[in-house]
């Protein structure tokens, strides 16, 4: 969604070429069930959303970059619609729903659970009329290429004919997506490997807050079922998290229960799978009626696993969502190198601080992706070099796999010195060797690798728990933590 947002504003300044490393839909923009926050409705206002985002983020959003994304909003969205978005309606006017955190019913979906595929198809197919867009897909870029410590373009690998392509250019934007995948349990799709992070800090970038990783609470956890999500608008709806004794254990631990900052709830549900034996809770929604009707995506996905929802509850356990940081941005989705963009979830401009408001990142994603889009047009005039050079870098030799099963138990939702200093120690043991012919896939191991080492590294320095970042050995907040961690290939982690 921040690409094509960002393309459609820089349109009528030059030719645009937009990669995709898969088909051009398939992104987490594409797979986001839950909806859009905005201030919308009669009884809110850019003030309260604001709020709520800011109590959520924990202490450490920017307040400016909260401003930006809340007071556009509504803009944005009205944008949308004349460009033919549709969203769900009560007769004439927008209906709005709630979910976790929010203090006001300020949430728009799309088909109930298809938010985030309608929202891509309006924007591409606004992009896909305009003249100077260009669009490749199943092109994955590998690495920036640079000229006297600017980014002049990129290489992408060619999976239909296995070759690398340069491709020049006067500015880059980066809207890789998330990093989820660098976990074993992941809501995101394979694509999300954390490449636009690992591209960024190969070419020296300042890297921001990577510690702070978002697990949602409800992931399907069926045998031989993919973690399809959950979406928090079904306990929004009035879902319950239920042991398997059937108890509500989410009552007395939060004033919002079930409704909680997904971090709490995330939590608790791991104390009481700990506490119970259990590979998992529930999500029961037997009591509620409409599911069909109204989340008919998560109604027939559940199904065709041989679920019904309408039946029985729902096994679930958390999973790797959504990361807070990335690639450090300014307002405008300037990166710490020149002519380098990034916006969306790889960019950290501060706004979720350490935990993401629900529904936020939709929102983030179209504000943030015109604005990349207005600032990019200063390089329009700007002549591409010549003979850009990438960074290096050789690659790993362990298993994607062996990979996320070591970030998902030392760097998941539950951390601790030990597990973390263990998780540092063994992937700067990890050989690195020139592959003659590297695929895709080896490509991606070459990036989760030094994700997950950042995201261990951060997790490490911050010793305290603090939003989607949780120490055992350290369970508490500290005021002197209460700032940005930032770390670039020059300098190990500090925090600002």
């Amino acid at each position: 969604m921040a690409g094509l947002r960002a393309a459609i504003s820089l349109a009528e300044t030059g030719q645009v070429l937009v990669l995709s490393k898969d088909s051009i839909r398939e992104s987490s923009s594409q797979y986001a069930q839950g909806g859009i926050a905005v201030a919308l409705s009669d009884d809110d206002d850019v003030e309260l959303h604001e709020h709520d985002t800011l109590i959520a983020g924990d202490g450490l959003c920017n307040r400016e970059a909260v401003e930006a994304l809340v007071a556009e909003g509504p803009a944005a969205i009205q944008q949308l619609i004349d460009w033919g978005t549709e969203f769900d309606k009560e007769g004439n006017k927008l209906a709005f729903g709630r979910e976790g955190a929010h203090s006001r019913s300020r949430i728009l979906h799309s088909q109930g659970d298809s938010t985030g595929r309608e929202l891509v198809r309006s924007l591409y197919r606004r992009a896909a009329s305009l003249p100077n867009i260009r669009f490749e897909s199943f092109a994955a870029v590998t690495d920036l290429l640079l000229e006297d410590g600017e980014v002049a373009g990129a290489l992408a690998f060619d999976s239909e004919r296995n070759v690398l392509i340069s491709i020049r250019a006067s500015a880059v934007l980066l809207a890789t997506g998330g990093l989820g995948r660098v976990y074993l349990e992941t809501t995101n799709p394979d694509v999300a490997t954390g490449d636009g992070v690992a591209m960024s800090w190969r070419a020296g970038a300042v890297i921001s807050d990577l510690e702070f990783v978002q697990f949602h609470p409800t992931a399907l956890h069926l045998a031989g079922a993919p973690r399809f999500l959950l979406s928090e608008a079904l306990r929004g709806a009035g879902a319950y998290l239920r042991n398997r004794a059937g108890d509500r254990f989410m009552l007395g631990k939060h004033d919002m229960a079930e409704l909680a900052p997904r971090d709490v709830v995330s939590r608790n549900i791991v104390h009481e799978i700990l506490r119970t034996g259990d590979e998992h809770v529930f999500l029961d929604l037997t009591h509620l009626t409409g599911i069909p009707e109204h989340f008919p995506r998560i109604y027939q996905t559940c199904l065709h696993y041989g679920l019904d929802l309408t039946r029985e509850p729902a096994p679930v356990h958390p999973a790797a969502h959504y990361a807070m940081g990335g690639v450090k941005t300014d307002l405008h989705a300037r990166t710490t190198l020149p002519r380098l963009y990034a916006a969306g979830e790889v960019a950290c401009t501060g706004v979720h601080g350490a935990n993401r408001l629900a529904s936020n990142s939709l929102l983030e994603a179209v504000v943030f992706g015109a604005r990349a889009g207005e600032a990019m047009r200063e390089h329009a005039v700007r002549p591409v070099v010549v003979n850009p050079q990438p960074p290096a870098g050789a690659f790993p030799q362990i298993s994607e796999i062996e990979l996320r099963r070591m970030a998902w138990r030392q760097a998941g939702l539950v951390r601790d010195s030990a597990g973390l200093s263990q998780m540092i120690h063994d992937l700067e043991a990890v050989p690195q060797v020139d592959l003659p012919d590297p695929e895709r896939t080896d490509y991606e191991v070459r990036n989760i690798h030094p994700v997950a080492l950042l995201i261990a590294r951060c997790g490490l320095a911050r010793q305290e728990s603090r939003g989607g970042h949780y120490r055992t050995d350290f369970p508490a907040k500290r005021t002197e933590f209460e700032k940005h961690s930032t770390v670039s290939q020059s300098k190990p982690v500090e925090f600002e």
